[in-house]
C-alpha cells in the first residue's frame, strides 16, 4: 500500500525526533516515500548523516540533520532554530527513553532524564509546533504513547507514567486543535522489534516491526485520535478494557515480570525507539 498524500494535507516538511532507530526511523522512511522533506533529529550525528544520504538517494527529498540531545534545553533549542525558516506541517515525536526493573533500584539520573525526554521535550515541541500549525491553519502532531499508558505498570513504573502523560496530552490537544485544522494522533503501540527493548533491558516475544507501526500510524493520522498498531497491542487493549484499573496493574505486572527477568547490570539510555 502506498503512503497517503501527506504533502498535500500538511505541507512540504516534517520533523521526526528519534529518527536514528526504531519507530522514528521507520516513520522518517515512510514520510520520505510520501515525498515530504525531513528534519531528522537524534543524538548520533554520524548515523543520522548516513541515513540522510540513504533517504536523499532513494526518495529524492531534502533531509536536514539535527544532532541533539532532547533531555537538554539546548537540544530542544537546536530543533526550533533549525526549523525556523522551513514550512513544517508535521511533527512525529518518536524520541523515547526506556528503563525497566524496580523504580527504586534504578539510577535517579536515568529516571529524571526519562521524564525530560519523554515528557518535557514532547511538551516543548508540541507547544511550539502546535502553535505554528494552528496559526497556519493546518498541520499534524504524532505523539508516541504506548500500550502501557493506560494503567500503572510495575517494573516499568516511570516509563509507563511518562507514556500515560503523553496519551493524556494527545487526547486533550486533539480536542483543542481540531477546530484550528490540526490533526493529533497518539500511537499506543505494543512491543516493537528495535534496539529500544535491548537498551531498556526487556525481552520481547511477539512484537510488531517498526515498519508496521509507522504504516498503521500514518494511515490513521487525521482519521482517529489513538491508534494501536500490531495485533498484540490490540489484544492487550481489548482484554484489559473490561478489568478494573487495579486488575490491569496486576496483569501488566505479570507481563513485565516475564519481559524483565534479566535486566542489564547498568541501565543504558535509549532515545529513538
Amino acid at each position: 500500500m502506498s503512503p497517503p498524500d501527506l504533502t498535500a494535507r500538511y505541507g512540504p516538511w516534517a520533523v521526526v525526533t528519534g529518527a536514528s532507530d526504531g519507530i522514528g526511523l521507520a516513520l522518517a522512511r515512510r514520510l520520505a516515500q510520501a515525498g515530504l522533506d525531513l528534519v531528522m533529529v537524534a543524538r548520533r550525528a554520524a548515523l543520522l548523516e548516513q541515513l540522510a544520504t540513504e533517504l536523499r538517494a532513494s526518495s529524492k527529498v531534502q533531509v536536514l540533520v539535527v544532532a541533539a540531545d532532547l533531555s537538554r534545553p539546548e537540544g530542544i533549542a537546536a530543533v526550533l532554530g533549525a526549523t525556523a525558516g522551513r514550512e513544517v506541517g508535521l511533527l512525529a515525536a518518536a524520541a523515547g527513553f526506556g528503563t525497566s526493573g524496580p523504580f527504586i533500584d534504578g539510577r535517579l539520573e536515568d529516571e529524571l532524564a526519562l521524564i525530560d525526554v519523554n515528557c518535557r521535550a514532547v511538551a516543548a515541541l508540541a507547544h511550539h509546533f502546535g502553535g505554528r500549525f494552528a496559526r497556519q491553519g493546518r498541520g499534524g502532531l504524532v505523539l508516541l504513547s504506548s500500550v502501557v499508558a493506560f494503567q500503572g505498570v510495575p517494573r516499568a513504573a516511570n516509563y509507563a507514567a511518562s507514556k500515560a502523560w503523553v496519551q493524556s496530552l494527545a487526547e486533550g490537544l486533539r480536542a483543542e486543535l481540531a477546530p484550528r485544522g490540526v490533526d493529533v494522533l497518539a500511537c499506543a503501540s505494543g512491543p516493537v522489534t528495535s534496539g529500544f527493548a535491548r537498551r531498556a533491558g526487556m525481552q520481547l516475544g511477539q512484537a510488531a516491526t517498526p515498519e508496521v507501526v509507522a504504516r498503521v500510524t500514518l494511515d490513521a493520522l487525521g482519521r482517529r485520535g489513538t491508534v494501536r498498531p500490531g495485533w498484540l497491542s490490540k489484544l492487550l487493549g481489548w482484554s484489559l478494557a473490561t478489568l478494573p484499573r487495579w486488575g490491569r496493574v496486576r496483569v501488566m505486572a505479570l507481563v513485565m515480570g516475564g519481559m524483565t527477568r534479566r535486566p542489564p547490570a547498568v541501565p543504558e539510555r535509549a532515545q529513538g525507539g
